[in-house]
């Protein structure tokens, strides 16, 4: 019988908590490290929805990418929405444990599975550690090079549906063959994807003042903008499959589907171009 402690040993194997930022909070949030365990969830965002999944399947322990408690709390009452969830996942006898930062600069790591859904091959960190072969971001080639909307349109294709959808700047028919990516929010390596001599960058949150100062600079990449939580769904079926490979015969481990991302609607009307909004 595999225990909450085994599935622990085989993340942190994978992700090791060393590689985390200093101000990260990864790890085991709460649940006893000695329960039994049949039933994995993964998820990006532990969240309401996600710890009723959880609940519904039966599972003992989610991993999730996105930490519950990144902030210092003092408490967590019930009657606070963070408070809520630890106690919901308490009653149902379920573990919580992130991997966030660790999970964004091991190898593999988040960026390696966006990488892959693009259809890249990666080559190197965007920007590596010391050891050369960690660090946030990775950079890739595609097998061919193609126009830089063919492109955006395979990054749309490549990831789960959001209601912002997937943003784009630059030349339409620009040459993409290498590529940069970062799960996440990316904007600080806007400049490491420009001195990296990457043809695009594919990142979440871009901000207008960043990117625009970005794409004055001659020579920079282009860039893809997508939703933050869809840039690092993808790494949900790789911690799941090194989940299943280590413990597989004991323990089931789901990814769940259910789509976190914040924004559910976007206005189905036409702008206007009256007065005096006419760019």
């Amino acid at each position: 019988m595999s225990t909450v402690a085994d599935a622990i040993r085989v993340l942190e194997a994978a992700y090791p908590p060393a590689l985390a930022e200093s101000w990260d909070a990864v790890g085991l949030v709460c649940g006893d490290r000695a329960d039994a365990l049949t039933k994995v969830l993964v998820c990006v965002d532990p969240t309401s929805s996600t710890v009723e999944e959880a609940v519904a399947a039966g599972a003992q322990l989610i991993v999730a990418h996105h930490p519950l408690l990144l902030k210092g709390v003092h408490g967590v009452p019930a009657d606070t929405p963070k408070g809520s969830l630890v106690h919901q996942l308490i009653r149902n006898g379920i573990a919580l444990y992130c991997a966030h930062t660790n999970a964004d600069a091991a190898d593999p790591g988040v960026s390696d599975a966006l990488a892959e859904a693009i259809g890249l091959e990666v080559t190197a960190p965007l920007n590596p550690n010391a050891d050369g072969r960690t660090g946030i971001g990775r950079i890739g080639e595609l097998p061919e090079a193609e126009p830089f909307a063919l492109f955006v349109d395979r990054v749309a294709q490549a990831l789960p549906f959001t209601e912002g959808g997937v943003r784009a700047a630059g030349d339409p028919n620009r040459r993409i063959k290498r590529v940069a990516v970062s799960g996440g929010a990316g904007d600080s390596y806007l400049a490491t994807a420009t001195a990296a001599g990457v043809d695009a960058y594919v990142t979440a949150d871009l901000r207008h003042h960043p990117a625009g100062e970005h794409l004055a600079v001659p020579g920079a990449p282009a860039l893809v903008d997508v939703a933050h939580w869809a840039s690092e769904w993808p790494w949900c079926g790789q911690a799941a499959g090194i989940l299943r490979a280590a413990l597989g015969g004991t323990v089931t481990v789901d990814v769940s589907t259910l789509r976190t991302d914040p924004w559910t609607a976007q206005s189905a009307g036409a702008p206007t171009r009256t007065g005096r909004f006419t760019g």
